[in-house]
């Protein structure tokens, strides 16, 4: 088959799946090429400016409960 050909049919098929399959899809691919996932180390400023609003929120009540929680990666 040549490569336009696979192109085209990939093409065809994407569409076709849910966003979660298409997600998959793209993991499987970047495992074949062995693409590790670019994560990007934070400062420690950051890392600080972050928990500090993490705290703060938490402090003004902007939480969820476990059950919300479990409720909403059920939709993941």
């Amino acid at each position: 088959m040549s490569p336009s050909t696979i192109k085209r049919e990939l093409n065809s098929y994407l569409p076709l799946l849910t966003a979660k399959q298409q997600e998959l899809v793209l993991e499987m691919v970047k495992n074949i090429l062995q693409v590790e996932p670019v994560e990007k180390r934070i400062s420690v400023k950051q890392y600080n400016e972050e928990l500090d609003a993490s705290i703060k929120q938490a402090k003004e009540g902007k939480t969820i409960s476990h059950e919300q929680l479990l409720k909403e990666m059920e939709k993941w």
